[in-house]
């Protein structure tokens, strides 16, 4: 949605401009694609200080627009240095550049936080996901999942209650990522609330064109008194020998410029979002419940005639709490609470970091993250999106920052080790595969 905004308005942009302002636009038509080509890649997470992209993007233009607006002069590349260190004094485009700086890199910020944010999640579900399971687990599932069926007793179900203390036991380090896990689904939720509220992410991204359409006006509007300014502080440039062109005169005209709003598609996006992030925040410590309930099929918790893991009647051990240090005293599972799993703990690691960013970008605050070009572009990222800037890799521009050493790992394989080649009981297979759907569940 967010990148189809963009789209839409370099879009309008290209398709405007040229009956607008006729060679002020044909012969500067680089500066407005490499301009949406910055904001492109910025949204991905490449690491662009949005805010001196924007800048020279002004500074570009300027130059351009006041070479061409003053044929009649030779203006050397020495004498437009100086007209753009008098140029914020003369505010030649009018109060939009600092307005769109202001609203722009709020909207940016929030939202490719909100896009690296599920990345993260959906990145964390997958690494959790590949965790394999010890021994003791294995030897705990085959004795709840098949030892009745070896005692004759097929049709009895296992009790909820000793269900509940084998999966813990064998999900506990999951069940600790349960508090960083909440705080990023909250902090979603309220970046969200920024981008449907004071950060107009609909509004700011979907009018770029309109802003700069109502910069260029300013410009040719104020064009003798800039002028007059700008030859009072830098000198009379020499006449030029080519002679004068009318093409800007003949430009003058205003032609309307429409958006259309889609706030309240944004509105709905953003409520049903909201909605599958609340259903998500205590996923982890639900996932035993859940398991046992869809999958394994138990009995009732008063059912006195379920398999207890001895034989047919009541369980009656105590339910273990959640997470590691909880599973001491686990009847079902031998769990070694000093050895955390650290593929887990490495994604608890990430959980916070991500949090902190998006904690900084509802704030406003610009964070950084790694070169993600490659994993946001599976996100939707070439919808109707120009071939020249989408259809290839585009390169870093001097404005481009270092990443900071903190930054979001690249999709891999790791965390996969020689246990899980093991031949696992399969329906206990089936029921590790309901860690996906935290997935889906975040790609809605």
């Amino acid at each position: 949605y967010f990148q189809d905004l963009l789209n839409k308005s370099e879009k309008a942009l290209y398709d405007a401009f040229p009956s607008m302002y006729g060679e002020l636009y044909t012969q500067n038509t680089k500066v407005f694609k490499d301009l949406y080509s910055e904001l492109r890649r910025y949204y991905r997470g490449s690491n662009i200080n949005l805010e001196e992209a924007l800048n020279e993007f002004w500074t570009r233009l300027l130059e351009r627009l006041f070479k061409l607006m003053n044929p009649q002069y030779h203006i050397t590349d020495e004498y437009l240095d100086c007209m753009v260190k008098h140029a914020e004094q003369h505010r030649p485009f009018g109060e939009v550049p600092r307005d769109l700086k202001v609203k722009a890199t709020r909207a940016f910020i929030a939202a490719r936080s909100y896009a690296q944010g599920f990345l993260v999640g959906s990145d964390v579900v997958r690494k959790v996901s590949q965790v394999s399971l010890s021994h003791e687990c294995t030897r705990a599932i085959m004795k709840l999942m098949y030892c009745p069926h070896c005692r004759g007793m097929s049709s009895v179900k296992p009790c909820n209650n000793y269900c509940l203390n084998v999966v813990k036991g064998c999900l506990a380090n999951q069940a600790d990522l349960n508090t960083e896990w909440k705080y990023l689904m909250d902090s979603l939720v309220v970046v969200a609330d920024r981008i449907d509220g004071p950060y107009n992410v609909d509004t700011v991204i979907g009018t770029i064109h309109m802003r700069i359409a109502e910069a260029i006006s300013n410009l040719q509007e104020n064009k003798d008194s800039i002028t007059a300014k700008v030859f009072q502080g830098c000198g009379n440039p020499k006449i030029s020998t080519k002679g004068s062109s009318s093409e800007d005169k003949k430009r003058r005209g205003r032609v309307a410029l429409e958006a259309k709003s889609s706030a309240q598609a944004l509105e709905m996006l953003v409520l049903d979002a909201k909605g599958n992030l609340t259903a998500l925040k205590t996923y982890w410590i639900t996932l035993p419940s859940s398991l046992c309930s869809k999958k394994v099929m138990v009995s009732s918790a008063a059912d006195d005639k379920c398999w207890n893991g001895m034989t047919k009647g009541s369980y009656l051990p105590e339910v273990m709490g959640d997470g590691l240090a909880n599973q001491i005293n686990n009847p079902e599972v031998e769990v070694d609470i000093t050895k955390p799993d650290m593929t887990i703990r490495q994604q608890i690691m990430q959980l916070k970091i991500m949090t902190n960013r998006l904690g900084n970008a509802n704030i406003g605050n610009d964070v950084d993250f790694q070169d993600a070009s490659d994993d946001m572009s599976g996100s939707g990222s070439g919808d109707s999106c120009p071939d020249d800037v989408c259809g290839k890799r585009l390169s870093k521009s001097p404005s481009t920052r270092q990443p900071e050493t903190h930054a979001i790992p690249k999709q891999s394989g790791h965390g996969i080790n020689e246990a899980s080649s093991r031949s696992l009981p399969s329906a206990f297979l089936l029921l590790l595969s309901v860690a996906f759907i935290a997935t889906q569940h975040l790609w809605r």
